[in-house]
């Protein structure tokens, strides 16, 4: 299981919250930190509209993002952080220079977000640098994944793909946990799950249905500022999903032999019962349904799994009320 947290613009476009975010989620487990490279000039214009028009300090969506950029250098400060608390640095592009710009960071592999599922050039130069893709499915239906796949492959792109819907932040009815299954089969690679439904049990329902890659957004406190926060999961919970999870693909890398119960044979004679007497009864006294009792432990009587061959039996001797039956004791 590889568990990315998702930091994006929730730093706020400073350098010092993104370093305490990276600690943090360090300590809570996950295996990468995921941020969201946005240069400005090379991905947007004035003209793009507000997906959520949650910020009064910019005018539009190519200031915020003007404000969300670090430099080079900055970058490179986050990546070294990364390493030195034991995270994968990851980022998503958003434009051919944010591939050139992780490029010079030599990341190990790219995320592409559910916007960018169509965008071919972005494809192309993320697939020519040879590195595995995380493709995003969010807004795309099967089409144009089928379209997307089929140019990743001529391009002998290694890539997985995750399950996830655009909506912030999701409503139960709309997981689409079934879609878990039906990429796996479409597609022949590794599938996992992305979510936004700020939901602990999210994540950890998708990794039982066969998830290999979680993937949700990380956030301070969800009352905090941004696009992001009310569908993010705080780092308290992140350290419980991880746990989660841990323990669920640890289950999953053990298959238990259902046809094989050895391991419970002492337990078994424990557990399971033995028939007795419920009342006093004499000798002669022909056993019906209504004398009989089970009780603990097997192997001091008359297995209780075979009370149907002791009734209509007569007793050869009297019993006292709850002594266990044996097999001398019916003629």
């Amino acid at each position: 299981m590889f568990i990315i947290a998702e930091i994006a613009q929730a730093h706020e476009g400073s350098l010092g919250i993104a370093h305490s975010y990276i600690d943090a989620l360090a300590k809570a487990g996950v295996d990468a930190v995921k941020f969201q490279v946005h240069i400005a000039e090379a991905e947007s214009s004035v003209h793009e509209p507000f997906r959520i028009k949650f910020s009064t300090q910019d005018k539009n969506r190519f200031d915020y993002w003007k404000r969300m950029e670090f430099s080079p250098d900055q970058w490179q400060e986050l990546k070294v952080h990364c390493e030195e608390v034991g995270l994968e640095f990851m980022a998503s592009p958003f434009s051919n220079a944010a591939v050139d710009l992780l490029e010079e960071l030599d990341v190990k592999r790219y995320k592409i977000g559910s916007g960018e599922v169509n965008n071919l050039l972005l494809l192309e130069k993320v697939a020519r640098t040879g590195k595995p893709v995380i493709l995003s499915s969010g807004m795309s239906s099967f089409s144009e994944l089928d379209q997307t796949v089929t140019f990743l492959k001529e391009l002998n792109t290694n890539f997985s793909i995750l399950q996830c819907t655009t909506s912030y932040p999701t409503h139960p009815e709309n997981y689409g946990f079934n879609v878990i299954q039906q990429l796996k089969e479409r597609y022949g690679v590794k599938v996992g799950y992305s979510d936004h439904s700020a939901k602990i049990e999210t994540c950890i329902a998708a990794a039982a249905l066969g998830a290999e890659i979680l993937e949700f957004h990380a956030v301070f406190n969800r009352k905090m500022f941004g696009p992001d926060a009310s569908s993010s999961l705080e780092i308290e919970e992140i350290g419980q999903l991880v746990s989660a999870v841990k323990n669920i693909s640890l289950a999953q890398q053990h298959p238990v032999d259902k046809s094989d119960n050895t391991a419970f044979k002492n337990v078994k004679n424990i557990f399971e019962k033995s028939l007795a007497v419920n009342k006093d009864l004499p000798e002669g006294h022909i056993l019906t349904f209504e004398d009989l009792e089970s009780k603990k432990p097997k192997g001091f009587g008359i297995d209780a799994s075979n009370f149907r061959e002791v009734i209509g039996k007569n007793l050869s001797r009297n019993l006292v009320q709850w002594e266990f039956l044996q097999e001398e004791d019916l003629e």
